[in-house]
C-alpha cells in the first residue's frame, strides 16, 4: 500500500476516530492478515487511492459477502476504474444496520477542518447523498472548537432539524438515540481534533454518519487532507504603543502644505485645538525651520536623536514607505506611527510597497531589533478626548467635536463609518474613536486587548470588514478576555454578501471571509453582534449611557397608542414587557388620577398616557415604573401635543435633568424615543445633554435593547 502525503483515506481515517473513542465499522485492507470478519459475513470493500473522494461514484464501493478471493477479484477490478488515482488498498468494512425514518433524514455529515482564520472548526449537519440540498433547508451547525464545549453543542444540535429526529423531538417521531449518547459522540469529536493536530491534518470529513441498532452515531465513510502547519502570526509591537497613540507626550505630523483644505493642513488645524503640552507638536518639512509658528525637521532621520511617541505620516505612498524604513535602519524615532496614506498593500498598491513594508517590519522585529507600532495604512485618523487630541482630516466646521471624556471606545475599518458615527451620537462619552485602516501591522485583537488594559474603558463598539491572516482566532480571544472582565463589545460586521466582500476589499484591502463562519466565531467570543447598523447605534447609545446591567424586562410609557401597540409587538424572548402587581395598578391608578388622566388611560403597560399627558405625568408615572420589576424604563414622547413644552430650553432641559436623576436614584435605564422631525432636534439634544439614550422612534430603541439582551 502507498499514500499520498496531502490526502487522508478512510483507513487512516478510522483509525484516528477509534483513537479518539467513537464508534467505528471494524475493518481492515485485504493485504492485511487476520481481517475481523467471519466467512460469509455481509460487508462492503471500498476502494481506496490517492484523492478518490467519492468512491461510489467510481464504482469503487462493493456490497458482499466476507470471502476474500472474491474479494481481491473485486478490488482488482476498481483498481482498474480509477486509473489516474494512485492505489493504497482494498478496504474491507462491517455493514453497519443503523436506523432510519421514512420521509426524514437521519444521517449525518460532520466535518473537522483546521480554518487558518478561525482554528478548529466542527461543522455538523444533514448528510448523505443530498446533504447540499439538505443544507439549504437547515444550515449546518459551525462550533468552533475553541469557543464551544460539547455540552453547548448539544443543547445547539437538540434544537437543529437533525438533533430533533435523532431525539424523536419531530411530531409523530420516536427517538433513535438519546442525549447521553449524543454527548459522548460529541465529547469524542473533540478529542479527535487533538489527534489531528498532531497528525498534522488539516480537514476530516465524515459523510455519513448514522445511528447503529444501539443508538450509537457511526461513521461509514471519512476523507480528508493533511498538510502544513498553521502559518505563524508576525511579531507583535511593543505595547508602548497604546498610550504613544491615545495620550501622546510629543507628537510630530509630516506632510503638511502650504495650501490650505488639504489633507496635513486639516490634520494640523484640529492638532493645533488639542491639549498636547507646550512645545510638544513639531512638523517635517524640508527646507524650513519653522511653518506657521511651528518648529520643522528636516527628516525622519532628525528623530534619531530627538524622538517623538507619535508620528503622523500624511504622505504619498512611496514617501510613507522609505519614512517607515529610514526608522528602522536608525533604530528609533517614533513608538507609534500613524499611516494616512493608501496605495500600501490595497487594490492601488501596483508596485508591491506593502509587502516590502510588512517585510521591513517583520525582519527587525524577529531579529529583535526595535520597530515602530504602525497604524493603518489608509487610516482617517482618531479622536482622544483625554487630550482633545483630533488626528481626523475632517474639518472642524463639518465635524465639531467636544471633548467628552468618558468609558467608550470606537474601534473601525471605515474612516467614514467612524466619522458618521461620532457626527449622530456626539453625546457620547469616549475614551478613544480610532479609525485602523489596513491593519498592516496592529491589528483588531491590538486594539481589543489595548483596550481591556484601559481602566477607562467599559464598552467597545467595533465596526470590521475583514480580517488580517489569523486575526480571527486573536480577536476572539480578545473579545473573550473583555467580557470576562466585565467589558461590553459591540460589532457590526460588514461585508456578508459575496458583493459586500468584495466591495469590502477593495475599500480597505481587508481580508473578509466567510461570514456566517466570522459570525458564529465572534458572537461565541462574548461579542454582541448587530445585524443592522441601526441596531449597533441604537446599543451604543444605550451602553454610552448606561455601561452596567442588561434588559430583560422592559417598562414602555408613550403618549401615542401607535407607540404602544408597535412596542407590544416589539417585546418578546429575553427582553419582554413587564408587569405590574395588583398593588401596582392600584398606585398607578391613583397617579394617573392626580393628574387629570382618570378615565382617559387604562393603568396597564404599555402605559399609553395619551396626549393629554405632560410633564409632571411622565415623571410620577415613571418614577412609578422605577419601583417596579422593570430594568428599563422607556418613555415614548410625539412632541406635538401642547402639553409638552418644546420651545423652552429651560422647561424641556429641566424635564431631561429630572429624568436623567431618576435613573440614577433606582440605578436603572432610561431611555427617551422623540417620535418627530428636525424641529424637535435641540429638544432630543436637551435630553442627550442630561445624559440619556435618546432615539427616533420607539422601535429603534427597543432594537438596540433586544441585541444587548442576547448578549452571550
Amino acid at each position: 500500500m502507498s499514500e499520498s502525503s496531502g490526502f487522508l483515506h478512510e483507513g487512516r481515517a478510522y483509525g484516528l476516530l477509534a483513537a479518539a473513542g467513537l464508534r467505528v465499522p471494524r475493518h481492515g485492507f485485504l493485504e492485511m492478515e487476520g481481517l475481523p470478519f467471519a466467512p460469509g459475513e455481509p460487508v462492503v470493500l471500498k476502494g481506496i487511492a490517492d484523492q478518490l473522494w467519492h468512491k461510489s461514484d467510481r464504482g469503487a464501493v462493493h456490497f458482499g459477502a466476507y470471502d476474500v478471493p472474491a474479494l481481491k477479484a473485486e478490488a482488482a477490478a476498481m483498481r482498474l476504474r480509477v486509473p489516474e488515482h494512485p492505489w493504497i488498498g482494498g478496504l474491507v468494512c462491517e455493514k453497519v444496520a443503523f436506523k432510519r425514518l421514512a420521509g426524514l433524514p437521519t444521517e449525518a455529515l460532520v466535518s473537522l477542518k483546521r480554518d487558518p482564520e478561525a482554528g478548529w472548526l466542527v461543522v455538523c449537519g444533514i448528510g448523505g447523498l443530498q446533504a447540499d440540498a439538505w443544507a439549504a433547508l437547515a444550515p449546518p451547525l459551525l462550533w468552533p472548537i475553541a469557543l464551544t464545549t460539547p455540552e453547548q453543542a448539544l443543547e445547539e444540535l437538540r434544537a437543529h432539524w437533525l438533533g430533533r429526529t435523532w431525539l424523536g423531538l419531530q411530531r409523530g417521531t420516536e427517538a433513535l438515540t438519546d442525549e447521553a449518547r449524543l454527548l459522548a459522540f460529541l465529547q469524542g469529536l473533540w478529542r479527535a481534533v487533538e489527534g489531528l493536530e498532531r497528525e498534522g491534518v488539516t480537514l476530516l470529513e465524515l459523510n455519513p454518519i448514522v445511528l447503529d441498532s444501539e443508538g450509537l452515531p457511526t461513521a461509514l465513510d471519512g476523507v480528508g487532507t493533511t498538510g502544513a502547519e498553521a502559518p505563524a502570526r508576525p511579531a507583535t509591537p511593543d505595547p508602548a504603543w497604546y498610550r504613544a497613540l491615545l495620550n501622546p507626550g510629543s507628537l510630530v505630523l509630516a506632510g503638511v502644505s502650504s495650501r490650505e483644505g488639504t489633507v496635513g493642513r486639516i490634520i494640523l488645524e484640529n492638532l493645533r485645538r488639542s491639549s498636547l503640552p507646550p512645545g510638544a507638536l513639531r512638523l517635517i518639512k524640508p527646507g524650513t525651520t519653522e511653518f506657521l509658528g511651528l518648529p520643522c525637521l528636516e527628516s525622519v532621520a532628525e528623530l534619531a536623536s530627538a524622538p517623538t511617541d507619535q508620528l503622523i505620516l500624511s504622505l504619498p505612498a512611496h514617501q510613507t514607505l522609505e519614512a517607515v524604513e529610514q526608522l528602522c535602519r536608525q533604530g528609533g524615532g517614533a513608538t507609534v506611527v500613524y499611516l494616512v496614506a493608501g496605495g500600501l498593500g490595497d487594490g492601488a498598491d501596483t508596485e508591491g510597497l506593502g509587502q516590502r513594508l510588512v517585510a521591513c517590519l517583520d525582519a527587525h522585529r524577529r531579529a529583535g531589533q526595535w520597530t515602530p507600532a504602525l497604524v493603518g495604512p489608509n487610516g482617517l485618523g482618531l479622536f482622544s478626548p483625554d487630550q482633545a487630541l483630533n488626528t481626523l482630516f475632517i474639518p472642524d466646521d463639518k465635524l465639531p467635536l467636544k471633548a467628552r471624556p468618558g468609558h467608550v471606545a470606537l474601534l473601525s475599518q471605515s474612516g467614514a463609518f467612524l466619522i458618521t458615527r461620532l457626527s449622530r451620537r456626539s453625546e457620547l462619552g469616549l475614551r478613544a474613536a480610532v479609525a485602523i485602516g489596513n491593519q498592516m501591522d496592529l491589528r483588531c485583537s491590538d486594539f481589543l486587548q489595548g483596550f481591556g488594559g484601559d481602566p477607562a474603558v467599559e464598552v467597545v463598539g467595533a465596526y470590521l470588514e475583514g480580517f488580517a491572516p489569523g486575526d480571527l482566532q486573536a480577536t476572539a480571544r480578545a473579545i473573550r478576555a473583555l467580557r470576562q472582565s466585565g467589558h461590553r463589545v459591540l460589532l457590526y460586521k460588514g461585508g456578508r454578501s459575496q458583493e459586500g466582500m468584495a466591495a469590502a476589499s477593495s475599500h480597505t484591502g481587508a481580508l473578509a471571509g466567510d461570514h456566517a463562519l466570522q459570525a458564529s466565531v465572534l458572537r461565541r467570543a462574548g461579542g454582541m453582534l448587530a445585524e443592522r447598523m441601526e441596531a449597533f447605534d441604537a446599543a451604543l447609545a444605550w451602553l454610552g449611557a448606561y455601561p452596567k446591567g442588561r434588559p430583560h424586562s422592559v417598562a414602555i410609557m408613550t403618549n401615542a397608542g401607535f407607540e404602544s401597540v408597535a412596542s407590544a409587538d416589539l417585546l418578546g424572548g429575553p427582553c419582554h414587557g413587564s408587569r405590574l402587581t395588583e398593588a401596582e395598578v392600584g398606585a398607578l391608578t391613583a397617579t394617573l388620577g392626580t393628574h387629570g388622566l382618570s378615565g382617559l388611560v387604562s393603568p396597564r403597560l404599555p402605559l399609553d398616557l395619551t396626549p393629554m399627558a405632560d410633564e409632571a405625568a411622565y415623571l410620577d408615572s415613571a418614577r412609578l415604573l422605577l419601583r417596579t420589576e422593570a430594568d428599563v424604563v422607556v418613555l415614548g414622547l410625539v412632541p406635538l401635543t401642547k402639553r409638552l413644552d418644546t420651545s423652552d430650553p429651560a422647561a424641556y432641559g429641566a424635564f431631561a435633568a429630572a429624568l436623567a436623576a431618576l435613573a440614577r436614584e433606582h440605578g436603572k435605564w432610561v431611555g427617551v424615543a422623540v417620535e418627530g422631525g428636525p424641529l424637535f432636534d435641540a429638544y432630543r439634544q436637551a435630553l442627550r445633554e442630561a445624559g440619556l439614550p435618546v432615539f427616533l422612534s420607539m422601535e429603534e430603541a427597543l432594537e438596540g435593547l433586544r441585541l444587548i439582551a442576547s448578549e452571550v
